[in-house]
């Protein structure tokens, strides 16, 4: 096979998480079929009998989640190591020893535990207390959950993995609050993101909302990048804050959890029987809840990141507008491209599951539109071979 460097890597890493995926569906559906939900469901029930009656049955859900994710994690880890450790290594994108790796997923892994078990406490909890329509105030709880861990994100869970400085640069710091000021938004904080001891990677991104939202820039983009190829990259962040991008997701990711819980109720009512339930709420259906959530996230991906290409693109009609500089534009995407081993045209099913940007290419062909559409003389020209030092985000 003829591939590029970028192509093979990626083929690779969704070969991996397509591996990761297949494995977890395959266990939930074991756990059905042969009956080891409801063992797991009488273990669970068997460890919290020493606490509270109140407390017993979430706690007991909680103990069926923590367990089944631990058998989970201990299957998926080939993969993950492969794809996260070896794969990044390999290409060069990784800077971290094996053991650094390992503490950031472990890490990663009791977040996800926490965030995926109170979820999981959450909606149980309803479906006991009100099994006609428990779907109703689940969904408004995970909604709220959603909107909360976006605000935190940048304050809480963000710098359980990275250091966040303010940007030290007084001369790139004054650039971009002017932009900000020209863009029209709040002054927002902006922040070096501490990135060069994990990865090569180079990234920009606008987090939180509210006193919480901030904009970050790698340490590794700042360092590559001319300030004018950091102001193009902060522009199309700042789009996002004007045109409530983050809202916008929001609101298509409601959508997706409204289904996902609707999908949840009527595997439950239709299978009850065949998986042997006591009640619509025993613990030992949570794989039916499971595989439902999982059906409805792989059906709404292809919709949410075509959402999320489509703001994208926004944003880098808004950046090329506010900066009138697609030179610099396009010699940032060139960047980005090479430092992260960006696919330049991917075929359409991976665009379709895996990308939540438009391909590099494309973006690079809109700044050339936009300029012949500005009917000026200048010609985007290609950088240097030494300008391009491994690239940006």
């Amino acid at each position: 096979m003829n591939e590029d460097k970028a192509t093979r890597y990626h083929r690779l890493r969704r070969r991996a998480l397509l591996l990761a995926a297949l494995w977890r569906v395959s266990l939930l559906t074991l756990l059905l079929v042969t009956g080891l939900s409801h063992r797991i469901r009488d273990l669970s029930l068997a460890i919290v009998q020493p606490l509270p009656s109140a407390l017993r049955f979430p706690a007991s859900v909680f103990v069926w989640v923590a367990a089944v994710a631990l058998v989970q994690e201990l299957g998926a880890w080939p993969a993950a190591f492969f794809g996260g450790f070896v794969l990044e290594r390999r290409y060069g994108l990784s800077r971290q020893p094996a053991s650094a790796w390992m503490r950031d997923h472990l890490k990663a892994a009791a977040v996800n535990l926490a965030l995926v078990g109170l979820a999981a406490v959450w909606v149980y909890v309803w479906i006991r207390a009100a099994p006609g329509a428990w779907w109703i105030p689940a969904w408004i709880g995970l909604l709220a959950a959603g909107i909360a861990t976006t605000w935190a994100a940048p304050v809480v869970l963000l710098p359980l993995f990275y250091r966040f400085v303010p940007l030290s640069d007084d001369a790139l710091r004054r650039r971009l609050l002017g932009l900000a000021e020209r863009a029209g938004v709040p002054a927002l904080g902006v922040f070096e993101w501490r990135t060069s001891e994990r990865t090569s990677r180079a990234n920009a991104a606008l987090t939180g909302m509210g006193r919480t939202r901030r904009i970050i820039l790698s340490d590794t983009l700042i360092a590559d990048c001319r300030q004018a190829e950091v102001e193009a990259v902060l522009a199309h962040e700042m789009a996002h804050h004007v045109h409530h991008d983050i809202w916008k997701a929001l609101a298509i990711d409601a959508l997706a959890v409204l289904a996902a819980v609707l999908a949840a109720d009527a595997a439950l009512r239709a299978a009850a029987g065949l998986a042997g339930l006591r009640a619509l709420w025993d613990p030992a259906g949570l794989p039916l809840v499971a595989l439902a959530v999982t059906a409805v996230a792989w059906l709404a991906s292809p919709i949410q990141n075509a959402v999320s290409r489509a703001h994208e693109r926004r944003a880098d009609r808004f950046a090329l507008d506010l900066t009138q500089d697609p030179w610099s534009f396009v010699s940032a995407m060139r960047r980005l491209g090479a430092r992260n081993l960006a696919e330049e045209s991917p075929a359409l099913l991976a665009r379709v599951f895996f990308h939540t940007h438009p391909p590099i290419g494309e973006r690079i062909a809109l700044a050339k539109a936009w300029e012949a559409g500005q009917g000026r003389r200048a010609r985007i020209v290609q950088p240097a071979a030494d300008e391009v030092t491994g690239g940006g985000a």
